[in-house]
C-alpha cells in the first residue's frame, strides 16, 4: 500500500512539473512574441508622430490612422530630453487627474520595463525626445498565466492527494475490523468448548477452585471476544460513571502487577462523574494505558489517574513515572507497528487512539512526557 502511495505522489508530481513546465516555456515564448509585436506598434507609432510633427513632410491618412487605430492598450508616456512630460496614452485619466505623482510612478515603471524608443524633434533639431511604454494587458495575462496554472495543478495534486489517503484510511480501518471481527468469531468456538469443560468440572467434587479460577479467565476470553467484535461497528454509547469504569481496570491490572508499582486515583472530591462511553470498548483503552504505563516503569513506580469534570468534557490523565518517550517517538507511538518493547505488535496504543476518537468522538493524546521522569496520557470525552 505505502509503495502504491509513493508510486502515486511520483506520478502525480512527474505530470505536475511537465504541464507546468510546458506552460512556462510556451507562455514565454508568447510573452517574447508579444513583447516584439508591441515594441513594433510602438515603433510605428513614433514614426506616425514624427511624420505628423514634421513641417516639410506632408502627413498621409496611414499616419493619422497609425496614431488613432495602432495602440489602443499599450501604455505608453513621452518626455522631452529634460524628462519632463508632455504625452501620456492608455493610463488611468482619473487617476492622472487626482494623483500628482501617478505619471511619474507610471514613468518609473516603465523605465524599468524597456528601453526607450528616442528621435529628434522635428521642429527643434537640438530636443530628442523619449517614449517609454508599458505592457498591454493581454501580455500581462500571458505572463501570469503560468501562475494560475500552477495553482490549478497544485489544488488538483492536493485534492488527488487528500482523496487517496482517505481512501488508504478507509481501506485500513476495514482491514482492522475485518481482522477484529475474524478474530472475535475464531475465538468464539473455543470458548464455547471452554464454557462446557468449566460446567464438567464444576460437578465433580474437589475441583471447586480450579472451576472459579477458570470461569474467571473464561469470562476474561469472553470480554477480549467481545472487544474485538464491536471493533468497526457503531458501539452503544450510555451514560455510565466514569470514576468506577476506571476503579474497576485498576484493580484488575494491579492484581497482575508487582507490588512495587503503587497505583492511586484522583477524582477530586467527586464520587460520580457521567460520560457517554462504551464500557468494554473504554474499559480496553484504560487497560492499555494502564499496561503501557507499567511496561514503562519495569517494575517500580507509581501509576496515577486524575479524572476531571468540566463545563463539556471530562479528563482522564493516566501519568506514570517510567522511562519517558523520547521526543522523536512521541509523534509515532499512535502509529500501528511502532514499538520499543522487544515483545508485542505495537497495536494498543493506535487501536486506543480510534476508540477514542472514532467511536468516542473524543480524544487521546501525549499530554507530557520527560525521559527518565514519565509520561501523562490524556483523554477527552464529551460529557
Amino acid at each position: 500500500m505505502f509503495t502504491q502511495f509513493f508510486n502515486w505522489r511520483t506520478g502525480l508530481a512527474v505530470i505536475a512539473i511537465a504541464i507546468v513546465s510546458g506552460t512556462v516555456f510556451y507562455s514565454n515564448y508568447l510573452a517574447k512574441k508579444i513583447a516584439v509585436e508591441e515594441r513594433q506598434k510602438i515603433e510605428q507609432w513614433v514614426e506616425a508622430v514624427k511624420d505628423i510633427s514634421n513641417p516639410n513632410v506632408s502627413p498621409t491618412n496611414l499616419s493619422g490612422k497609425i496614431l488613432i487605430e495602432n495602440n489602443k492598450d499599450i501604455p505608453m508616456i513621452a518626455v522631452n530630453e529634460k524628462d519632463s512630460i508632455f504625452e501620456s496614452n492608455n493610463l488611468d485619466s482619473i487617476r492622472i487627474k487626482s494623483d500628482a505623482a501617478y505619471l511619474r510612478n507610471k514613468l518609473k515603471e516603465f523605465k524599468a520595463l524597456h528601453t526607450p524608443i528616442s528621435w529628434v524633434n522635428p521642429v527643434d533639431s537640438l530636443q530628442t525626445n523619449r517614449l517609454y511604454y508599458g505592457e498591454s494587458s493581454l501580455l500581462k495575462e500571458v505572463r501570469y498565466y503560468p501562475l494560475i496554472q500552477l495553482f490549478i495543478v497544485a489544488l488538483f495534486i492536493i485534492i488527488t492527494l487528500i482523496a487517496i489517503t482517505t481512501r488508504n484510511k478507509s481501506t485500513q480501518n476495514q482491514v482492522w475490523a475485518g481482522m477484529a471481527k475474524e478474530t472475535a468469531h475464531q475465538l468464539g468456538t473455543p470458548l464455547s468448548s471452554l464454557q462446557g469443560w468449566v460446567e464438567l468440572l464444576k460437578e465433580q467434587p474437589g475441583n471447586e477452585k480450579i472451576a472459579t479460577e477458570m470461569i474467571k479467565d473464561v469470562d476474561r476470553l469472553k470480554l477480549v471476544s467481545d472487544r474485538f467484535g464491536k471493533i468497526g461497528s457503531t458501539p452503544q454509547l450510555e451514560e455510565m460513571n466514569v470514576i468506577e469504569q476506571v476503579e474497576s481496570m485498576i484493580v484488575y491490572i494491579k492484581r497482575r502487577s508487582p507490588d512495587k508499582v503503587i497505583f492511586s486515583i484522583n477524582s477530586f472530591g467527586e464520587t460520580l462523574i457521567m460520560a457517554k462511553i462504551n464500557a468494554p470498548l473504554f474499559d480496553w483503552v484504560i487497560e492499555n494505558l494502564l499496561k503501557n504505563a507499567l511496561d514503562a516503569m519495569e517494575g517500580k513506580g507509581g501509576i496515577s489517574v486524575a479524572i476531571k469534570k468540566e463545563a463539556t468534557q471530562v479528563l482522564i490523565d493516566v501519568t506514570d513515572t517510567g522511562k519517558g518517550i523520547s521526543k522523536q517517538n512521541i509523534a509515532k507511538v499512535f502509529k500501528p507497528g511502532f514499538t520499543t518493547k522487544k515483545r508485542g505488535w505495537g497495536l494498543g496504543l493506535s487501536l486506543s487512539k480510534r476508540i477514542i476518537e472514532q467511536y468516542h468522538k473524543g480524544e487521546l493524546f501525549v499530554k507530557n512526557s520527560e525521559t527518565g521522569k514519565g509520561t501523562t496520557f490524556r483523554i477527552v470525552l464529551k460529557k
